[in-house]
């Protein structure tokens, strides 16, 4: 994805929270924004209601944000870039495009061109079930606006397409000229608290700190000097999703992971289970007793968010101060404490009086926080890029030019998903998230009151597949996959689907994830949540 990180803040929203509500039109896609997002959602919420903007939701569900909508376009599972291009299709058509920023502002427009003339609306709907005149609509209302904000989280990003995906959004706001300005942008909704910052600090295997090449080796020599060290690799690591694999067959033989609970969020769980049991050693560092810490060798506690002092890199790029509120219960250490007596004990004297020196190190070799300090975001934080002491941060990126210059558009063609519903599986199955879980519940299953609003897994069907297959509302029923099977309880809801069911991932009891497909995406290596071919029975 590093084309794409150059010119798109590295999957960073383009634009701050509080610009949604400067929108025009709001175009939201691969997000149940009231569920996963509920803060954000009610910038949405107010900007339709009180301030006139006009929503478009693509979504395969009827999530509640859908009736805030004013155009709903539901589409078969797996078929985004389609739909994306039909509107571009559409808006090229009709001249409906920024001729001036497409002119002065990018490149590769013949090319883009030339790709979305055969996604009529026709051949749009005999691939994504939109009717045709919706896709017209859509694009018509987007194309309109003065600004144009886009909002999008993983059920864009978890398909073998998920890049693909990406870019054809980017390339829809480049086309009607909606980056770098006040209520627009392209802005995907983070999944955690700090994915951002996690992403920023290198937490990738192919970069250091603010999306610097490991295999630049002036970044190496940089990195280098900065840690009074030599011979540091230039080698580019393993993906998570690469990871796995290798444990299964021997490759990798030990295993540490930080915060994470790959027993429950990895894709086939099956085959996940079997290769971390394969592991000569696991080291689990966290601060539950999750499922996968269950299978370590050796457990590290830390503290959690509210235990430590640091910062916190959010959704909109803000990088923001967190404070200690109680101490840390019995050993638990700070994660950054871990690490650095690990170094130790291998050799490598790393040593910080607190987390605020961390930040100084930080910020001596990371560009875009170069600007920043403990004083400076002292009160409410700032946005990065910001690369000087004086420099006010950037609420809003590329407003004059891209980093690389001139916006890229990528001329991207229709590739299905991996795996098709067929006579042995006739269904589709999706995954996500629930308002009342959160991920693979190692916090909120553990809080009495989340439990009784959301005690268990279920299995959404549409009222149409309920009466075909004979289930009842409330009946235990069996889905299996090529991959597992797991049995829940069925809740018929408008919410579905006809033809694809929904099951949330957070419940380790009837793990989703024991279904889905390990299918990845080319480039980024994120597996294919969310579409994958199952059955549904009832239990015996």
């Amino acid at each position: 994805m590093a084309g794409l990180a150059a010119a798109f803040g590295s999957g960073a929203m383009t634009n701050t929270i509080a610009d949604i509500e400067e929108a025009e039109v709001i175009l939201i896609t691969g997000s149940n924004t009231t569920e996963n997002h509920p803060v954000i959602s009610s910038f949405v919420k107010r900007a339709v209601k009180f301030r006139g903007a006009r929503l478009i939701l693509a979504d395969p569900r009827r999530i509640k944000i859908a009736a805030f909508a004013h155009k709903w376009l539901r589409q078969n599972l797996g078929t985004d870039v389609a739909w994306i291009n039909g509107m571009m299709h559409v808006i090229i058509k009709e001249d409906l495009h920024d001729k001036t920023f497409v002119e002065e502002r990018t490149e590769g427009f013949e090319e883009l061109k030339a790709m979305v003339e055969k996604f009529t609306p026709e051949y749009v709907e005999e691939i994504t079930g939109i009717p045709a005149q919706d896709i017209v609509d859509a694009a018509r209302m987007y194309a309109s606006a003065e600004k144009a904000s886009i909002l999008y989280c993983m059920g864009i990003t978890q398909h073998i397409t998920g890049t693909d995906n990406v870019k054809s959004l980017a390339n829809l706001a480049m086309l009607c000229g909606n980056m770098g300005i006040r209520g627009g942008g392209v802005n995907p909704l983070r999944g955690q608290n700090n994915v951002q910052g996690a992403c920023d600090m290198g937490g990738l295997p192919n970069v250091y700190t603010a999306y610097q090449p490991v295999n630049n080796p002036d970044n190496v020599a940089k990195m280098e000097k900065a840690w009074g060290v030599t011979g540091m690799s230039d080698k580019v690591g393993l993906k998570v999703t690469d990871m796995i694999p290798k444990a299964h067959g021997g490759e990798l033989k030990s295993l540490y992971i930080i915060g994470e609970n790959p027993l429950v969020s990895d894709p086939d769980l099956n085959h996940a289970e079997a290769s971390i049991k394969n592991l000569d050693f696991l080291v689990v560092q966290d601060i539950f007793m999750t499922e996968t810490a269950q299978l370590a060798d050796v457990v590290l506690p830390s503290a959690c968010f509210a235990e430590k002092d640091g910062t916190f890199s959010n959704t909109e790029r803000r990088v923001q101060q967190i404070r200690k509120a109680v101490e840390p219960p019995g050993e638990a250490w700070d994660d950054w404490k871990i690490t650095c007596e690990i170094a130790k004990r291998m050799g490598y004297t790393m040593d910080y009086a607190d987390s605020e020196a961390i930040f100084r190190e930080i910020t001596e070799v990371t560009p875009s926080y170069a600007g920043l300090s403990y004083d400076r975001i002292d009160v409410e934080g700032l946005h990065w890029p910001c690369p000087t002491p004086d420099h006010p941060g950037t609420p809003i990126l590329h407003s004059t030019q891209f980093p690389k210059g001139k916006g890229t558009f990528h001329a991207i063609d229709f590739i299905p998903p991996a795996e098709r519903a067929d006579d042995d599986y006739p269904m589709y199955l999706t995954t996500g998230r629930v308002l009342y879980q959160y991920h693979t519940g190692t916090m909120t299953r553990k809080t009495d009151g989340l439990n009784e609003r959301a005690p268990g897994s279920f299995v959404e069907i549409s009222p149409q597949d309920a009466d075909k297959f004979d289930i009842e509302d409330g009946a235990t029923v069996t889905v299996a996959s090529r991959r597992g099977e797991i049995q829940a309880q069925v809740q018929i809801s408008d919410k579905a689907v006809t033809g694809t069911v929904f099951i949330p991932f957070h419940y380790a009891e009837a793990a989703a994830n024991k279904l889905t497909n390990a299918a990845l995406d080319p480039v980024s290596g994120i597996p294919e949540y969310k579409v994958c071919a199952v059955r549904v029975s009832k239990a015996a």
